[in-house]
């Protein structure tokens, strides 16, 4: 999520689909999005998602309406998501990685009117249809004669020959998005933000400038055109997937201020096309994913450098990442070749927030990886407190930022997450935290449960699940172990059934691979006699990751 968010004091007298359409229209005459050699203009990406909402429309979405997302970053995605506005529908997110299994759980989980797909994953979709309990609108987005499903309906055509006549049922809806996140249980769960939520988050952009809060069409106009006469309007590359909440808000948030959104051609990181998309683009503002992104982004500037070849990043202001490992080595190598760059660390949850920001404009500003307390934040104890800061007591973090309605199907846990405290609600998804005798924050982290691996959230007890069903698997503990590129990786201690050191590494992996995500798959297997439990059965992971630290040679902990 950005920083400089704030909640909405009074309630904007807009929806989402106007407020971006005012923007839209302001920013007419500039590309809103660019890709290699290809741009789209504001007008055009008006036209295109006005074409598809009426297809949207046509084939049964309406207001209230779920349309699944299941694209890479392009122009594509972000057209889906202009039209579903436009119908009052809401957006999902789905992650491209996702299995059958996954994809038909998300599909029936959020009751899905419509999925918009990339044509890659045909198969994939081809294997879930025929066990949804109720049929769903296809898009189809790229040209493959055989992989294409014969039922789906090609995007472009949908795009740019569908007549008008488009429902403007958007223009006053109340809904936003809902966005898929990680859970305890390893299946995702979907948070409702509705359209107060989301421009509280798309409306920082101005707050950035210090500019006032638009509460109406007719003020997202001026505020846009402020940012034009000032020459702030941003020119910004995520390259953080749109299918999570830190590429997402980013981007529509941009498109709110009449910027322009960057999209690498590739569909993994390929950091020497990173730079050249900077160079050629003169892009103003990044998202990355942390140590995941930036140490190989760092690696290809000094290989340019020491080509005699180094790149121009005079363009480039601000570089942010949410909620992964950023470490110091790697800001201060970045902020060692940006001229004027910050960098902006956010501690944000699809929960809500912020909770924590770290900023920096200089090496000399690089410190120990504290954050300073957001300004809509708490360290709350058990009494819903605020914590002393410099006595090392542990709390909770609160915000009161910009919020959900609350998760998808499940109002118990939505009181726990989101609780009143002194009159105000506030988000507690249940983060541990400190302050030093500064009141500058130290985050704990939630225990050992979830790793996060690159940005992406992985659950034990599911890839333990899938290890299990392999015929030589007894028994499986998973843990992320600390990794200097990823924050962490998925690590399985598991014991025999039967003939298990027969079995290759390599094979376990790829079983769970057939089963669950690439990114959820350990990159390391640890095998023992008995796996790690306490005396009521559950996991040991404390044990469970002192037993990888026992079998990892010394020169890879080092």
């Amino acid at each position: 999520m950005p920083e400089n968010v704030e909640p909405l004091m009074t309630e904007p007298q807009m929806s989402v689909a106007a407020a971006l359409r005012a923007a839209a229209l302001a920013a007419s005459d500039r590309p809103a999005m660019i890709q290699g050699d290809l741009r789209r203009g504001y007008r055009e990406l008006e036209a295109r998602a006005e074409r598809l909402a009426a297809a949207l429309a046509a084939r049964g979405v309406g207001p209230g309406s779920t349309v699944a997302i299941a694209l890479f970053n392009s122009f594509e995605y972000v057209e889906t998501v202009y039209a579903a506005f436009k119908l009052g529908a809401q957006p999902v997110n789905v992650n491209y990685r996702y299995r059958e299994r996954e994809l038909r759980y998300v599909l029936e989980y959020t009751d899905a009117a419509a999925l918009v797909y990339d044509v890659s994953l045909a198969d994939r979709i081809r294997g879930v249809l025929p066990d949804l309990a109720a049929p769903v609108a296809l898009f189809e987005v790229g040209g493959d004669a055989e992989a294409s499903l014969p039922e789906a309906l090609p995007f472009e055509p949908a795009a740019t020959e569908t007549g008008a006549g488009v429902p403007r049922d958007g223009e006053d809806s109340p809904h936003g998005i809902i966005l898929l996140t990680g859970g305890t249980t390893g299946t995702p769960k979907g948070v409702i933000w509705d359209r107060d939520g989301l421009l509280g988050i798309f409306t920082s952009i101005f707050r950035q400038h210090d500019l006032p809060t638009p509460r109406t069409p007719a003020e997202v106009d001026k505020a846009v055109r402020a940012l034009q006469e000032n020459d702030q309007v941003p020119v910004v590359l995520p390259m953080s997937p749109l299918m999570h909440g830190t590429g997402f808000f980013n981007s529509m948030r941009t498109l709110m201020g009449g910027g322009t959104l960057c999209f690498c051609a590739s569909r993994s990181l390929d950091a020497d096309e990173v730079w050249q998309t900077v160079e050629r683009h003169a892009v103003t503002e990044m998202v990355i994913v942390g140590d995941a992104f930036g140490r190989p982004l760092v690696a290809a500037l000094e290989a340019a450098e020491r080509a005699e070849r180094p790149y121009d990043l005079r363009s480039l202001r601000r570089m942010t990442s949410s909620g992964v490992l950023w470490s110091a080595e790697v800001k201060r190598e970045l902020l060692r070749r940006g001229r004027e760059l910050t960098l902006v660390d956010n501690i944000s949850a699809s929960e809500g927030g912020p909770f924590g920001l770290a900023e920096v404009r200089s090496v000399a500003d690089v410190a120990d990886g504290r954050f300073s307390l957001a300004s809509v934040a708490r360290v709350l104890d058990e009494h819903d407190q605020d914590i002393e800061p410099g006595t090392g007591q542990v709390g909770v973090l609160a915000s009161a930022g910009p919020q959900p309605v609350g998760y998808l199907h499940d109002p118990e846990r939505t009181a726990r997450i989101w609780r009143t405290i002194d009159g105000v609600r506030y988000a507690v998804p249940g983060d541990l935290a400190s302050l030093d005798a500064d009141g500058r924050l130290i985050l704990l982290g939630r225990g050992d449960g979830v790793v996060n691996t690159g940005g992406e959230k992985v659950f034990p007890e599911e890839v333990e699940q899938a290890l299990i069903t392999h015929p030589a698997v007894d028994d499986a503990i998973v843990v992320g172990i600390p990794d200097p590129r990823w924050g962490q990786i998925v690590t399985a201690v598991v014991s025999p059934e039967g003939a298990l050191d027969e079995v290759p590494d390599d094979e376990l992996i790829q079983h769970v691979r057939d089963r669950l995500a690439a990114y959820k798959s350990p990159r390391r297997i640890i095998r023992v006699d008995v796996v790690p439990r306490t005396p009521a059965g559950k996991a040991n992971r404390a044990l469970a990751r002192q037993l990888v630290t026992d079998h990892t040679p010394t020169e890879e902990t080092a």
